[in-house]
């Protein structure tokens, strides 16, 4: 099997991180994969921000806790965070975005970091206590979060065995 299939095939969501950071050389090829995703008509109206400092991404996961009414929220403590925004009015956007998330999972399984999806920014963008935050990390006004990659190295029972599920069929 190639090299390709072995990660996707090997990618799994990790759900407890360690503290061991990841290095600026790591991150930057991460977003590079996200950089490279399709984008629908080739028009590639994301914004991408990466975080590493760890109390930003807990301030956020607070504000996203206090509004959702989940006091323990944390996005799993992650010690990095991509979150690629898009144009609200995009019509691809949310498509866009989830192909570069994609791509940063994929990447981040083949250097051996962790990742999982996180998607509760996406109806809470415009909530008065998180827009403020969102253009502080800066998120323009007319973007949206559809999803967020966290991102750290896994913590030892941090990911779940692979489950099949789903139909497949074949038509020749």
């Amino acid at each position: 099997m190639n090299e390709t299939m072995n990660v996707i095939l090997s990618r799994r969501s990790t759900r407890k991180f360690t503290a061991e950071p990841i290095s600026d050389e790591i991150m930057q090829q991460l977003v590079e994969a996200a950089l490279h995703a399709p984008s629908g008509m080739g028009k590639k109206t994301w914004t991408f921000i990466a975080i590493t400092d760890r109390r930003v991404i807990q301030s956020l996961a607070g504000a996203i806790g206090k509004e959702l009414g989940r006091a323990e929220y944390n996005m799993y403590d992650p010690t990095a965070l991509i979150i690629p925004t898009n144009q609200k009015d995009s019509p691809f956007g949310m498509e866009d975005n989830a192909c570069a998330l994609q791509n940063v999972f994929l990447a981040a399984e083949s250097f051996g970091v962790g990742s999982v999806w996180i998607n509760q920014l996406r109806s809470i963008c415009d909530a008065p206590a998180i827009r403020p935050i969102l253009r502080e990390l800066g998120v323009p006004d007319d973007h949206v979060v559809y999803g967020m990659a966290a991102l750290g190295y896994p913590a030892e029972g941090g990911t779940r065995p692979y489950r099949p599920c789903g139909e497949v069929r074949y038509i020749k």
